[in-house]
């Protein structure tokens, strides 16, 4: 083990617990969504246009959802688990629309490790600043591989065979 050097990998199957939490706040602003919707190449007029928002039954511009799934799987690749993990399954159900310039608060916390699957379930919910829960997602990650663990792994089949 690499003592003192920074941690490259998110915690192992083995480092993460039931009750394992997280908090994050992000703020919705025009730089992200101008980035989301170029790479995208997402022209959706409820999404930028006021004109056509006000319209609708939002009344204003919404933040797309795809970019909202984008926070939440962030969050897991820099933080819980973090680093090489990689999700398997994401389940999300948008409550309330979340519209530009919103300041959300997610909450992470892993419900579930299974050691035989080698995947964590975690829960998320977001609010935004007035309080009002606006999506809660269900995740299913594989955490990251602990590099020594996948060394010794592949000695020992060498042994076996």
């Amino acid at each position: 083990m690499n003592i003192g050097k920074p941690r490259k990998l998110g915690k192992t199957i083995n480092e993460l617990e039931e009750g394992d939490s997280l908090s994050l706040t992000e703020s919705i602003e025009d730089n992200q969504l101008l980035l989301y919707l170029g790479l995208t190449n997402d022209a959706n007029p409820l999404y930028i246009q006021h004109d056509f928002a006000q319209k609708t039954e939002y009344q204003q511009p919404i933040v797309p959802s795809v970019m909202l799934m984008g926070i939440i799987t962030s969050a897991v690749s820099k933080h819980l688990p973090g680093p090489g993990s990689h999700v398997v399954n994401f389940s999300v159900n948008f409550i309330e629309p979340v519209f530009h310039y919103e300041t959300l608060t997610f909450q992470f916390e892993v419900i579930k490790v299974d050691k035989m699957k080698d995947v964590v379930t975690i829960s998320v919910e977001a609010e935004n600043s007035e309080g009002n829960r606006v999506l809660d997602a269900v995740v299913m990650v594989q955490p990251p591989v602990d590099p020594e663990l996948e060394i010794a792994f592949e000695s020992e089949g060498e042994l076996n065979e």
